[in-house]
Parts: structure tokens; sequence; C-alpha cells
């Protein structure tokens, strides 16, 4: 036994209690987070325009703090970045994380000393959890992918600003990096398929034990690796023992990967975002993510249903319930304050908080009053797959709203591993199972509004091309499963099958 995983074993179990005694205090921590965040927040500007003088509680910070998006905040964070202090948070954020996907281009999140902690503590007792529970501690010797965006950062009203993989990067702790691969010049490398041919090389042959990344990307690691070997890739790295992936759901991703390594290896989930590290899998055993509960954000919830009502129910952790579908709202020592997060989650347990994240609240469909959400489409088209034995790769659904005769219906766009043999079958069942899980999408059937979905089946490397097409290719960037609109199917059509 090498004396790092020798060490990691106490340091596990250490780190596991702490999180397993967190667990029973989950309310009574949110309480004391609240009260700290609203204390220094009444020493900052934005304390000042929303009267934090004046709360006294939960309820008076809902009437004084409204729920918005980074549209609406964008304003305090334009004063940072013009160098300004004290606007959202006391003093300056000693970063800038920068990410996409909103109408005003890249946004700039803000993180702060005292929120730099929670993204890089999650992280690490994800992975103590999962020794103290597996016994696992033997991956600690081995290489471990880290991927991140480049570590090289810029100045932005004099803060250091980057992706937050890059800015987490510069964080590993001292013990793993010798552990840790990319090299930092490959990390640096921008264009996604050269930095992939760089990390195949790099790894290739490697003691490999542990990679981390989000499915799409890890899939094209592991299919380029099998190009170059001729091997399933759990037998060119016989250590690999441990998948680490956040970013979207595991569940339309695991049969496929897992036949790329050749063999079942153990997985850990996570939900990680630029704006906090919300959750992450405590157990191999039980069914969810454990709620950061304890690690500088307060959290809001709002029924999905109700988050574009001018006057949403928001309640705290302890009025949640098993089985609802929420918006996350946050507010948080990096300076958030009722921040939509635009993800929605579901509680599977409030003994101890442990939640799965349903999908996105501008991904959905519901151009026919249906309101289709991501969680409803990945189950009905993976337990389609599972019970016909088929591998699929990546996909997304659309609107066809008919204009002239006939009536519409949801277009499914599909990449197998493997052609079904009978695709009219195929999208029947997968139209069976969605209509079995949303019931409003079942009326527009029986009430034919709606005729059956649709399944597009589309050539090899689709999604890949697409998203190299648009410059977005690797990295944290992901495909919407569900659009209300057809601008991304409109996009993928060259990439059908003639029918």
């Amino acid at each position: 036994m090498k004396l790092k995983s020798f060490l990691a074993r106490p340091f596990a179990s250490y780190i596991y209690k702490q999180v397993r005694r967190g667990m029973s205090t989950a309310v009574e921590d949110q309480k004391k987070i609240f009260k700290d965040l609203i204390k220094t927040g009444n020493q900052v500007e934005f304390g000042a325009d929303h009267h934090f003088k004046d709360i006294d509680g939960y309820e008076s910070f809902k009437e004084a703090v409204p729920i918005r998006d980074y549209e609406k905040i964008k304003p305090y964070i334009d004063k940072i970045k013009e160098g300004k202090h004290n606007v959202l948070w006391k003093g300056q954020p000693i970063y800038l994380a920068k990410t996409s996907g909103t109408t005003s281009g890249v946004k700039y999140i803000p993180i702060t000393k005292q929120s730099i902690p929670n993204h890089i503590n999650s992280a690490r007792n994800a992975l103590l959890c999962y020794i103290a529970e597996s016994g696992n501690h033997q991956f600690t010797d081995g290489k471990m992918i880290f991927l991140s965006g480049s570590p090289e950062l810029e100045r932005v009203g004099g803060i250091p600003t980057g992706r937050l993989s890059g800015i987490v990067n510069h964080h590993i702790p001292n013990y793993l990096r010798t552990n840790q691969l990319p090299t930092y010049e490959t990390n640096c490398i921008e264009d996604w398929e050269t930095k992939l041919d760089k990390i195949v090389e790099e790894t290739y042959g490697k003691n490999m034990s542990l990679i981390s990344g989000i499915p799409p990307w890890m899939q094209m690691y592991f299919d380029r690796l099998r190009e170059k070997s001729g091997k399933p890739v759990g037998e060119l790295f016989p250590n690999f023992s441990v998948l680490v992936h956040g970013g979207v759901n595991f569940e339309p991703y695991r049969e496929k990967l897992m036949d790329t390594i050749g063999r079942r290896v153990d997985s850990i989930e996570t939900f990680p975002a630029s704006e906090g590290f919300f959750a992450f899998q405590d157990s191999q055993k039980a069914e969810g993510l454990l709620l950061n509960s304890d690690s500088g954000i307060f959290y809001e919830f709002i029924p999905a249903q109700e988050i574009f009502n001018d006057r949403p129910t928001r309640i705290s952790l302890k009025d949640v319930k098993v089985g609802e579908n929420y918006a996350m709202i946050v507010n948080s020592n990096a300076g958030l304050w009722g921040y939509n997060l635009g993800d929605t989650v579901k509680f599977v347990s409030t003994d101890p908080y442990r939640l799965i994240v349903t999908g996105r609240i501008k991904h959905f469909i519901s151009a026919f009053g249906e309101h289709v959400i991501g969680e409803e489409v990945e189950y009905s088209l993976m337990k389609a797959a599972s019970e016909l034995g088929l591998k699929i790769v990546e996909f997304t659904v659309a609107p066809m709203v008919q204009k002239g005769e006939g009536r519409s219906y949801h277009e499914w766009f599909v990449e197998f591993e493997d052609q079904p043999e009978d695709l009219k079958e195929f999208a029947r069942v997968v139209d069976n199972n969605l209509r079995k899980k949303n019931i409003y999408y079942d009326d527009l059937i029986r009430g034919n509004i709606l005729d059956p979905l649709v399944i597009r089946p589309l050539k090899r490397n689709a999604f890949i091309g697409y998203m190299k097409s648009i410059g977005k290719l690797g990295g944290q960037n992901k495909v919407p499963r569900l659009s209300n609109d057809r601008k991304l199917a409109e996009a993928l059509t060259p990439y059908s099958f003639v029918e």
C-alpha cells in the first residue's frame, strides 16, 4: 500500500463522519447561513438597495428580495467589472467565473474568498465519502483526469476571470498534482479536438484510475482510446475504477459508456455550477445526491409550474416535499441573492435531504399545453431502449407544429449506436412511456390534438458535427434535451437519414 492511499483512509473516515452529522442538522444549518448572509449583505450596496436592515426573517426577506435571473443582477455585476467594491458582497470577488447561455452573452459569476471552499471541498468530500463507504482507496495512487477549461485567466476589473473548471484547477491540492492529467499545457489548448488528441496521447499507457468529466466528453475520449488501441478502455486501463460525472443526467449515457469500458466501474455524480457546488453523491447505495446544506448557500425552492408567475410560492428547505418538481433558487456568500439557477430538482428523501436534477426551466416542450420536461423524455426513451436492447448516443426533442393538414406532434432526433430494426415499434413504445409519465401529453393524444411522436434517426456523430459547427464541441457544453421551438431541430435535419 502506497503512502497516499494509506493516508486517504483515515481522512475519508473523518470527513464521512462530518458529512453524516450534517445530515441531521440541515435545517438548522440553513437558518444559521441565512442569518449570516443577511448580516453581511446589510453592509453592501445590494443590501442597501433592498432594505436588508429591515429584514427580520425569511418572510420579510421574500418581500424585500425578488427572484431574479442573470439579466436582472447584471447591473450589479457590471459595477464589479468596473472595479467597484462592496457591491453584492463585501470587498471584491477573488474570481469571476465566465459561463454562457444568457441573452446578453457571457455571464460573469462572482466567486469570493468565502465561497471558494464550497467549490473545492464539495468535490473532495464526494471522493472521500466514496472511499469511506466502498473501501476503494487504491485509486488515489493512480493517475486521474481532472479535465478543465483553460486554467489561463484574464483580468476583468482587476479580477482574475475564466471558466470555473480552469479556476478550480488552480486549487487542486498539491498532494494530487503528481496524479493529475492532462498537463497544464494541454488543458490550455482551446481547440477541443486538438486537446482531445493530446489527452489521448498523454494518458495512453498510463495507470489511469479515475476519470472525470461530463458524459458526452468522456464518451468521445473513450472512443478515441478504442480507435487507437483496439481494446476496451477497461482493458487499456486495468486499474480504472472510478468515474466522476456531472452536468447532465448520466442514465442516457451509462450503458454505452460501460460498454466502451468493457466492464462496470463505480460512478460518482456531482451537481456543480459556476454559481455553486450544490450536491454530490455521498453513497453508492442510496438514491439521489446529498444537498450541500452547510456550505455558504441558503436555498429556496419554487414549484416548477409557478416559476413564471409574478408572485410564485417560495419555500425554504424545511418545507420541501418528496416527489415535487422545484426550481432551485440560491442566495450565497458569493453575493447571489434570490438567484434563479435555471435548474429543476426533485427530492427523493428529506431525511437526509437528497435530490435528483430533473432538467432546466427553459428546456421543456409546452407548444400545446403539455409541459413535458427533461426527466420525462429521458425516462421514456431509456426505458424503451433498455426493453428493446438498444443503445442511445444522444438525442433531443422539439415540437412539429403543422400549419396545414394533419396533426402536430413531437419530433425526436435520436442518434443510435445501432439502428433499431423496427423504428415505428420503438417510437410506439417511447410514446406509450411518455403518455404514462405525463397526463397532459396523454390527454392531447387521446383527444386527437396531437399525433404520436415521430423519431428521426440521425447519422453517426451527428451531434458532434452539430456542436462543432457552432463552436461548442467539448468542455462543459451540452446539447439541450428539449426545445420549445424548431431552431435546434432545423440545425440537425441535415444530419438525418433520408426517409
